[in-house]
């Protein structure tokens, strides 16, 4: 099969995103990442825009040994200067030089004839060649430039020394069917063009960026450029995984392979996320939230018999541990047996019909429910609501550099705990007294944050939610000042523990399994 070359711009055009600004510190874990994740060439930055930009690529050449680096510059002398220097310590670097060939850009942006852009990407490119044996050169809106300016700038391109040819679909104007078309007149009209990588680089204006990109494969295409969950300008750019999992779910149709390591997809997409802030919507292909959960009655009884029926992707291709039953108001009993058996209770044919009968009764007032929901709904005859800890009083200091809580619980029996305890911010250390009074420690899988009101003295809203030996807990705090409501948020998940922990000794009316 032939194998596509992908080329990840998460650090350049994807910062560009906005509101988006990474550090030097977390540009260089996501370039280490990506290097795990096996990409071929990542674009670390756009030296020639700031100072430390520099830096930032210079850092990620540095560490990063196994995978190309790359550096944008424009055309121009000043540019291709800025990315020289960043790129000084790469082990294989790569000069990108891009440059705007479509009448609407040569017109209004460059004020430029064809000819002069011809000449100008000569120029550019020679003097590119003193410093970099590996050079790419884009057509910038090459989807909007005549069919035989492309043919006549690729071929200039090509005899000056470029390596790869990129021809992008700057703003998502194109369609798969002349996209496609597109790169295959240029294979036949232009004679070298086999002498380098024929690549390209789709935006998603009109969310046709990762349909465009396949169709490019099809026609031809040896390497791909886009984005980790597929952020960057405006609409975003195409999305690598989804790329990367169409080529390795439909090889019928494309014949071709990626060396992405499927697995270290989700990794990365949550660090990117994590780092970008940038919210992943929930239904988004490949790492969104919802791709691998199901609703549907029909759809989770066929999960359940058999995964294949309604995903043609496993979860753990991607790194993602399994699949999640999401029960709603369309679930059906085996979904709710199932889910009830995840958290640990085995339940009889009576109990299994008594429990289902109360969750449609409690799905007709919420849109979901929660694990916490489930505990209550099976245990509701016999439910512990004792409380074990509570918080009784909170103080926080800033002495230093770090975070200081004084912090007072009462257990069950009435008593008082005490502890001062320093973190490197205020729920760090919040979370660390409250695990250090109680003895024992949680995982802190989610930690949310809402406004209920408005004002100075808006009430705030915390959602946690806490795994301990393999089962969830959750927890949600509310109060006007956001870190109590932190501590009882983490709370109300803690005791909801040591409830279960309590039930599971006495064996009532529901064994438990792990």
């Amino acid at each position: 099969m032939r194998k596509i070359q992908m080329f990840d711009t998460t650090l350049r055009d994807g910062e560009q995103s906005p509101g988006v600004h990474l550090t030097t510190e977390e540009k260089v874990e996501i370039a280490l990442q990506l290097e795990k994740l096996g990409v071929d060439r990542i674009e670390a930055g756009f030296p020639i825009s700031s100072p430390n930009e520099v830096k930032n690529v210079q850092a990620i050449a540095k560490v990063v040994r196994n995978t190309s680096i790359a550096a944008l510059a424009r055309a121009n002398i000043k540019d291709i200067e800025a990315a020289r220097e960043a790129l000084k310590g790469a082990a294989t670097p790569c000069l990108h030089i891009v440059l705007a060939t479509s009448p609407i850009h040569r017109k209004y942006k460059l004020n430029m004839t064809k000819e002069q852009v011809v000449e100008k990407a000569i120029q550019a490119i020679h003097f590119g060649k003193k410093y970099f044996s590996e050079i790419e050169f884009s057509l910038e809106d090459a989807s909007r430039t005549e069919l035989e300016f492309i043919y006549q700038v690729v071929d200039q391109a090509i005899r000056a020394g470029a390596t790869v040819i990129n021809l992008p679909d700057t703003v998502g104007y194109a369609s798969p069917e002349t996209f496609g078309d597109m790169f295959r007149k240029v294979r036949e009209h232009v004679p070298l063009i086999d002498k380098v990588l024929l690549s390209t680089h789709c935006h998603n204006d009109l969310g046709m960026a990762t349909a465009n990109t396949l169709a490019a494969i099809k026609a031809g295409v040896d390497q791909i450029e886009g984005t980790i969950n597929g952020i960057g300008e405006r609409a975003g750019n195409t999305s690598l995984e989804e790329v990367a999992l169409a080529l390795e779910t439909r090889q019928d149709i494309y014949q071709a392979t990626s060396n992405i390591v499927l697995n270290e997809i989700y990794p990365t997409s949550e660090l990117v996320r994590h780092y970008t802030g940038m919210v992943v919507q929930p239904n988004k292909a490949i790492v969104g939230d919802h791709a691998f959960s199901h609703e549907s009655g029909i759809h989770q009884d066929g999960v359940l018999k058999n995964a294949s029926t309604y995903e043609i992707i496993k979860p753990e291709t991607v790194g993602v541990p399994s699949s999640t039953i999401v029960l709603g108001k369309h679930s059906g009993r085996h979904a709710l047996q199932q889910k009830l058996a995840y958290l640990g209770y085995q339940l009889s044919k009576e109990e299994l019909a008594h429990a289902f009968e109360h969750f449609k009764k409690l799905i007709d007032q919420k849109k979901y429910v929660i694990d916490d929901d489930l505990h209550k709904l099976v245990n509701q005859d016999f439910m512990n609501d004792k409380t074990h800890y509570e918080l009784t009083d909170l103080v926080i200091s800033y002495p230093g550099t770090f975070t200081e809580v004084q912090l007072e619980l009462t257990d069950e029996k009435h008593e008082s705990r005490q502890t001062t305890i320093q973190g490197n911010g205020v729920i760090d250390a919040l979370y660390q007294g409250i695990e250090q009074l109680i003895g024992t420690k949680f995982q802190l899988k989610d930690y949310i944050i809402r406004s209920k009101s408005v004002g100075k003295d808006a009430v705030g809203e915390v959602h946690v939610k806490v795994i301990k030996e393999g089962f969830t807990y959750t927890g949600r705090g509310m109060d006007t000042d956001i870190i109590k409501a932190s501590a009882k948020a983490y709370l109300i998940a803690i005791n909801q523990y040591f409830q279960r922990s309590e039930q599971a000794q006495t064996n009532q009316k529901v064994t438990f399994t792990n």
